[in-house]
């Protein structure tokens, strides 16, 4: 009962005085709350008044819940989060239809509140309609023209490999947590291409910035968020908004200095990065007497937030439970290693080893499957009234496209639950594609950066495993290192240390 938790453990007279009434109100509910709606819409649960199903959720790991449900209800359900009504689309085939065969109906975002005060409608994430599709039209041209997918990024990538290398040799073979390090790697390979130029690891303002992004991702899916989010008039009581308002501001302080920066300096024959591409465009719309352009100061402001976050949280968690995995698992670690040395051996890991490195490969995507670092999606919402599989679904209804139902399919995965890379190898040991694998979500609202995360996946996880033994700490076995997740916006690896033992 984790809404329950939340009001308890407050020390706010509101939040108690909350409680009672809401508490009041389940208990008097009157049975005239249909399960079924009007008949034709999905079946779910029954809610009551105010809370709707949020009693019967596990609000720390919902997505386990609505999986739960799922068997109950069928691959197309409803639930209602407080007063929220939500479509869940569950199971590989159902998100797959809905996203890539009826993407238009099912295509927009629905922008959660706490998103909303930020980005108010810019940006790539949270926004809608003709502004989304210019700032996602310029950011993936030049996410291409600035190297994602080309040699370019394979060298700038294989130099950042470099420099995290080095961080963990400094360990010297001792227990150090991979968080920070691994985090600012990978965050360079999207400044690079964002900003034109990486950061050191020690300065002050990126590795603020990137701890900044760290902590903001935990504190979205934080209760007390998820409770602000559906009921907005506690919002004086919640610290955590606060704190995301505070991290939000440090943000865009640091950024709008390298804009003016970046701006001081500009070439516009020569761009560094998209912030440079971006203020060309703008420049040349304004003297064209365009002024109703969606390239202005918070569209671009609000891109380079949303890219920094996706391009820095989710290959960075994804890499950490690689690197977990292969301490839990020094079999599979054996396995990965000697393929490395039998084909590589000991020169600059590259994109095209991929097709001789099946069983590494086979690893990786076993990571993102299992790990299921993004579970439930961004909350999507329907553009129109819509008849999909045999139930209606009004227009702007809120709709979760589980995507741990999809990663975990019992009737695409062999062992769904387990650790198991023999899903991506066929009979004779090659890699083999599986059409479930949909980490990055699918349709209109697909990762942006997937090529780019691909590819930043395999170098620093080939290069590390190529120059590191991953193990526990001293005195702590392969069956104590816990694969449960920390659950916040994404799920990533509980606290931990690792040992990488030099091996080159």
């Amino acid at each position: 009962m984790g809404i329950l938790d939340l009001f308890l453990q407050s020390s706010s007279v509101p939040l108690l005085g909350a409680l009672v009434v809401l508490l009041l109100v389940y208990f008097v509910s009157s049975t005239r709350f249909s399960s079924q709606g009007e008949g034709k819409e999905p079946p779910g649960p029954r809610p009551i008044p105010v809370l709707g199903n949020l009693l019967q959720l596990d609000l720390k790991r919902p997505y386990i819940t609505l999986l739960k449900l799922s068997k109950k209800y069928g691959s197309v359900f409803t639930v209602y989060l407080g007063p929220q009504k939500v479509v869940v689309l569950a199971g590989y085939k159902t998100v797959k239809e809905a996203l890539m065969n009826c993407a238009d109906e099912f295509g927009e975002r629905h922008p959660i509140l706490i998103a909303q005060e930020d980005n108010q409608g810019h940006g790539i994430i949270w926004s809608n309609g003709d502004s989304w599709r210019d700032m996602r039209r310029f950011t993936m041209t030049n996410l291409r023209d600035f190297g994602m997918g080309r040699k370019a990024c394979e060298d700038k990538i294989i130099e950042e490999c470099g420099y995290l290398v080095e961080v963990f040799k400094n360990f010297k073979g001792e227990p150090f947590d991979t968080t920070q390090s691994v985090n600012c790697s990978v965050s360079n390979i999207i400044c690079s291409i964002v900003y034109g130029s990486r950061f050191e690891y020690n300065d002050p303002k990126f590795t603020s910035m990137v701890d900044n992004t760290n902590r903001r991702i935990k504190l979205l899916g934080s209760l007390s968020i998820q409770m602000y989010n559906l009921f907005p008039w506690i919002g004086m009581c919640v610290a955590n908004r606060r704190e995301i308002q505070k991290i939000t501001t440090s943000f865009k302080l640091e950024n709008t200095v390298i804009f003016r920066r970046l701006k001081e300096t500009l070439d516009p024959h020569m761009c560094r990065g998209l912030v440079d591409a971006f203020l060309v465009r703008k420049q040349s719309l304004e003297d064209s007497g365009n002024t109703n352009s969606h390239f202005h100061d918070e569209n671009l402001m609000m891109t380079v937030q949303n890219l920094f976050i996706a391009g820095t949280e989710t290959t960075s968690t994804t890499l950490r439970w690689g690197l977990l995995l292969m301490a839990k698992y020094p079999k599979m670690q054996d396995q990965v290693q000697e393929e490395i040395s039998r084909v590589i051996g000991s020169r600059q890991v590259q994109v095209d080893d991929r097709k001789n490195l099946h069983f590494t490969d086979a690893i990786i995507h076993e990571t993102q499957r299992l790990a299921n670092v993004n579970p439930m999606s961004g909350p999507h919402r329907t553009s129109q009234d819509v008849m999909f599989q045999g139930f209606f679904i009004k227009k702007g209804t809120i709709v979760y496209p589980l995507l741990t139902s999809v990663l975990y399919d019992e009737s695409e995965w062999e062992k769904p639950y387990s650790f198991h890379p023999a899903h991506f190898l066929d009979k004779d040991g090659k890699f083999l594609k599986r059409d479930a694998f949909m980490p990055f979500s699918a349709g209109r609202r697909i990762c942006p950066g997937e090529s780019l995360a691909r590819m930043e996946l395999f170098i620093f996880f080939t290069t590390l495993l190529q120059r590191f033994r991953f193990t526990p700490p001293p005195g702590v076995s392969e069956d104590d290192l816990d694969l449960t997740p920390y659950v916040g916006f994404t799920l990533s690896p509980s606290p931990h240390k690792l040992c990488a033992v030099s091996l080159m």
